[in-house]
């Protein structure tokens, strides 16, 4: 079993956690920790591009010009696609991008994304976190404390009203409780900053 630090807010270490085997010490597998990562983009985007087809837009209604004698090509519409303020053809149409994983897939790809963090040293495990009230300085003094300077994502395993509203002003910080933990977001923070309950949490739900 892999075993990391203990650290409190003060940045001491208090101690050591031992994690599971099968949530934080397996092989990462890069191809599934993508597809989980596009799997999130695309569901994502909104996909409410549209454009106007040739029976949409306004006029057009009567034939240009008879079909023969005229010495010009035949046309039924000034609305057809070639013509300026025509129909598109085959332009966006609202639709949604997302698709599904398998199961196992979503939590072989959680499961290699918290392993790679283990591997990179990038997780720093709190016996706890709390705020008796918001207080930004405060959590800007704790990641000082822990020597994170760069994107950090915080993870609890219940939602703290305290501690979500004193990091949501601090740049390149997301607050995060364990039902929420996800693919990008781990892949996208530097570090991962997770209490001691939330990494039982998450092992109970992913072991």
């Amino acid at each position: 079993m892999p075993k990391v630090a203990l650290y409190n807010v003060s940045g001491a270490q208090v101690g050591e956690v031992e994690l599971s085997d099968a949530v934080f010490g397996i092989e990462p597998n890069a191809y599934v920790v993508h597809s989980a990562v596009v799997n999130q983009q695309a569901s994502q985007r909104q996909g409410t591009h549209k454009v106007k087809g040739r029976s949409e837009v306004r006029g057009g209604g009567r034939k240009p010009w008879k079909q023969k004698g005229t010495g010009r090509a035949r046309q039924g519409s000034i609305r057809s696609p070639q013509w300026k303020g025509g129909g598109v053809v085959f332009g966006p149409t609202p639709r949604s991008y997302g698709f599904k994983l398998p199961k196992k897939v979503r939590r072989l790809a959680i499961k290699s994304v918290l392993s790679s963090k283990v591997l990179e040293n990038d997780i720093i495990v709190l016996d706890q976190l709390s705020f008796a009230q918001p207080k930004t300085s405060e959590f800007v003094a704790i990641l000082k404390n822990l020597n994170v300077g760069r994107k950090a994502l915080v993870v609890t395993s219940t939602f703290e009203d305290n501690v979500a509203l004193s990091a949501r002003n601090i740049p390149g910080v997301k607050f995060l409780t364990a039902e929420g933990l996800n693919v990008l977001d781990v892949v996208v923070y530097d570090k991962l900053i997770i209490t001691k309950d939330a990494v039982s949490k998450v092992e109970e739900v992913f072991a």
